[in-house]
């Protein structure tokens, strides 16, 4: 098994021991991301991808992680003593994803990034610089994807046929001809009513 290819993304904050991000290739087929690399004391060295450790609540069994004092879902107090400590006391909070089974395979990890964090801070002071860690790594890409335009559904309004204008023209000119009647108040009893010319209008449309 060989490292084909090591990107880095650096972190630029000179006060935080946390150098930068990396991911490793094996034999141009299998990717392992999101090491980190870390400023120690004799040097930098890389720490593997892991996750938070949790436990469950007595209560209702609820995931909560192991420094918690009290469940997330029921807020029950939970216990003190279920943190576990390796051999040399240090508590167990997190665990690896992806980890070496051998000092060998692990010294080989660390010397190739540690060799490619040199490098990639040399680029890093040179004008337009980019980082590698978010390109894509799958070689069969696809190709950009074309978005498609679907023709939208017509609404009610779009569904009716317009009128054409000859055709109102010709329904204005008919309504002109014939008389339209105003409104009156009903009639009280006993009042009689009288048709004048008043009662008759010519074209009044709102």
């Amino acid at each position: 098994m060989e490292i084909t290819e090591v990107r880095i993304k650096l972190i630029d904050n000179p006060d935080d021991r946390l150098r930068g991000f990396c991911s490793v290739t094996f034999d141009d087929s299998f990717v392992v991301r999101d090491l980190k690399i870390i400023e120690g004391n004799s040097g930098p060295f890389v720490a593997m991808p892991s996750r938070k450790l949790t436990d469950n609540c007595q209560k209702c069994r609820s995931k909560n992680h192991l420094r918690a004092s009290f469940c997330n879902n029921c807020g029950t107090k939970l216990q003190h003593n279920r943190i576990e400590h390796d051999a040399g006391g240090r508590a167990k909070l997190y665990a690896d994803v992806a980890h070496p089974v051998n000092a060998r395979c692990r010294e080989m990890i660390q010397n190739r990034v540690v060799e490619e964090l040199n490098r990639e801070l040399k680029l890093a002071s040179e004008p337009g610089y980019k980082p590698r860690y978010d390109d894509d790594y799958f070689d069969d890409d696809p190709g950009p994807v074309v978005a498609q335009a679907v023709p939208a559904e017509p609404s009610s309004e779009e569904s009716i046929p317009p009128t054409p204008v000859a055709e109102i023209g010709a329904r204005i000119d008919s309504a002109e001809k014939k008389p339209y009647k105003t409104h009156k108040p009903p009639a009280e009893a006993g009042e009689q009513v009288k048709s004048t010319d008043e009662d008759f209008g010519k074209g009044v449309f709102e």
